[in-house]
């Protein structure tokens, strides 16, 4: 038995090295071939003019190579400089801004950072093209989805980069792509402006723009950060069978360390502008070298550090701080020449739930699922049917709008998309104490001071919940254009709260965040939980992130509930096969 053993590891040990010599020659023979070389970052450097600094270097010396059809992951917390390092290769930066260093692109061996603004436009959305992080901003609000991905075909030719093609085949094609990327209703969206569809599916439309004209790179920016598992899985699928068909090299920007996991071939970790480690996926990911990137794998949220769910609470007699019955959200899909409706989607589906004080709700789903819109009629926020909608012992559904304005300050919400729900005139610290201006909150023990604070009160206020949040309080001036994606929902999640309120409805509130501050964040809601009392509605799809942080889970789909439970229950034995699906779809770091 023992030389049996004995012959099994043998032959397991050849067959590991085997694979390694193996390994090795492929990328060596890929090496080898300048063909395959596609770009070629050499000691990239951007600055920024700070007023009272000078020049600050905000990419610092950073090189890499990407090769054809090799998908490249870049990560780091949110302002390394990630974004930034891939905005200069498309000649996005303002003019003001330094930029140094060298990025040849293809066989031609064109120098990217040396373009004229003419010579990007044959490039940039035709050889290269971007999915940005936030689709709300990036899409135009006055045209329909269809009609800029058409223009896309229209201004640099078919998807083979042939002859243009004309509207019907450009409108055919968008549809397709629309398919392609799992959009429910293609044609319905095609037709349909960016308010009117989810935030998942306007990030959906974004990347069948990107994909439209089969780019030779395609420089993804957070690209799933708002959509779902399933449709997450879906995509990353889909790029990658598109990638091996095209060739298609991929810049996969992420602070989703199991989404890199599952589609990155090296890895490129930033911090603070600069590259800290490199490699290949398996090494970075199982074996990292630097403590940053130990400290990035450490805070991913994980099973070991979830909040234990509140035990029996309506047994125990206390009354639910919300109570909702029969609760319907119906959309007009269609209407007649006369005004009359012909056609309605059910967004919301006869959806019934208590919610206790000092409990923490997550409301999981795919996205399209009514999540967003089941928040925000809540709030009353849209116009809504139910039998009962009751706050704090108060019929919010008799209400009038002036007795809701009322209520704001116990009742806020945080947005989705950071950067459009931010007033770009307004300095974030003008951002965040402006609820304190209007709605002058009167003392309640440790909550805001008394009605008349003085604005210097007021700042020290807003700097002191800023610091909170991961913001520096020297920032108070600045604009929202100045924050990166992340910085931005940092900035939103500090405006919710300065009111204390007494139910906070978080709408993907950390979906835009890295993993450190993520972290920190998720510390921070539940530290004001216990502080204050707060009771959140936490929407997410990341249901690793709902599982650290909910008592309870209620799962959505097509409007309706599908299931509700404590979050252990619900996570590991779910009831409903939906559910299930819902948890297999999650990326993770496989051993």
């Amino acid at each position: 038995m023992s030389e049996i053993n004995y012959s099994v590891k043998y032959f397991a040990k050849v067959h590991i090295i085997f694979e390694k010599m193996r390994n090795f020659a492929f990328y060596f023979s890929k090496k080898m071939s300048a063909s395959d070389k596609l770009l070629e970052v050499s000691d990239l450097t951007v600055s920024f003019r700070d007023e009272k600094k000078g020049w600050r270097k905000v990419v610092d010396g950073v090189s890499y190579r990407l090769e054809r059809g090799q998908t490249l992951g870049i990560v780091g917390e949110s302002g390394s400089g990630k974004t930034v390092s891939t905005l200069a290769l498309m000649g996005l930066l303002p003019e003001s801004t330094q930029v140094s260093g060298s990025a040849i692109f293809g066989s031609e061996k064109i120098d990217l950072l040396g373009l004229k603004e003419e010579e990007f436009r044959s490039i940039r959305g035709r050889r290269i093209s971007m999915i940005f992080q936030e689709p709300m901003t990036s899409l135009n609000p006055v045209q329909k989805c269809g009609a800029q991905v058409v223009e896309m075909l229209m201004c640099h030719g078919s998807a083979l980069r042939h002859a243009k093609c004309n509207k019907k085949e450009a409108r055919q094609r968008a549809i397709d792509l629309f398919k392609e990327v799992m959009l429910p209703r293609p044609e319905k969206i095609f037709d349909s402006y960016p308010h009117e569809i989810s935030g998942g599916q306007k990030q959906r439309v974004m990347i069948a723009m990107a994909l439209v004209n089969n780019p030779d790179i395609i420089i993804a920016d957070e690209p799933t950060t708002a959509l779902d598992v399933t449709v997450q899985k879906t995509i990353l699928e889909l790029l990658r069978a598109l990638q091996k068909k095209h060739g298609i090299s991929i810049i996969f920007i992420t602070h989703d360390l199991g989404v890199i996991a599952q589609i990155a071939d090296e890895i490129l970790v930033m911090y603070q502008g600069k590259v800290v480690e490199q490699g290949a996926a398996y090494s970075i990911l199982h074996s990292p070298q630097h403590p940053y990137t130990q400290n990035l794998l450490a805070s991913r949220p994980s099973t070991a550090n979830s909040q234990q769910p509140i035990a029996n609470v309506d047994a125990a007699g206390m009354p639910p701080l919300l109570s909702v019955r029969n609760l319907n959200v119906e959309y007009v899909l269609k209407k007649s020449l006369l005004g009359r409706p012909l056609q309605k989607l059910k967004a919301v589906d006869g959806i019934s739930f208590d919610l206790y004080r000092g409990e923490t709700l997550g409301l999981v789903g795919e996205s399209g699922c009514g999540k967003t819109t089941l928040g925000r009629a809540l709030l009353r926020l849209i116009e809504s049917r139910s039998e009962q909608i009751t706050f704090d012992g108060q019929r919010l559904d008799k209400m009038s709008q002036r007795e809701i304005r009322q209520l704001r300050t116990k009742m806020q919400i945080i947005f989705q998309d950071p950067y459009s729900s931010l007033n770009p005139r307004l300095t974030v610290g003008e951002a965040i104490c402006e609820p304190l201006r209007v709605h002058q909150p009167t003392a309640k023990g440790q909550r805001p001071k008394a009605k008349g604070q003085k604005p210097k009160a007021q700042k020290e206020q807003v700097i002191e919940l800023m610091e909170r949040v991961g913001l520096k309080g020297e920032w108070y001036n600045r604009y929202p254009h100045q924050f990166s994606g992340g910085q931005r929902q940092r900035i939103c999640i500090a405006r919710a709260l300065i009111l204390n309120p007494e139910l906070v409805i978080c709408d993907e509130s950390v979906s835009a965040l890295d993993v450190t501050v993520q972290a920190q964040v998720l510390k921070l809601l539940n530290e004001l939980k216990e502080q204050f009392g707060y009771t959140y509605i936490f929407i997410s799809h990341d249901l690793e992130v709902v599982h650290s942080i909910a008592d309870r889970i209620m799962v959505m789909r097509g409007g309706r509930m599908v299931e509700m439970g404590d979050t252990d229950t619900i996570y590991n034995t779910p009831a409903d096969p939906y559910t299930r699906t819902l948890l297999e779809a999650i990326p993770r770091i496989e051993n």
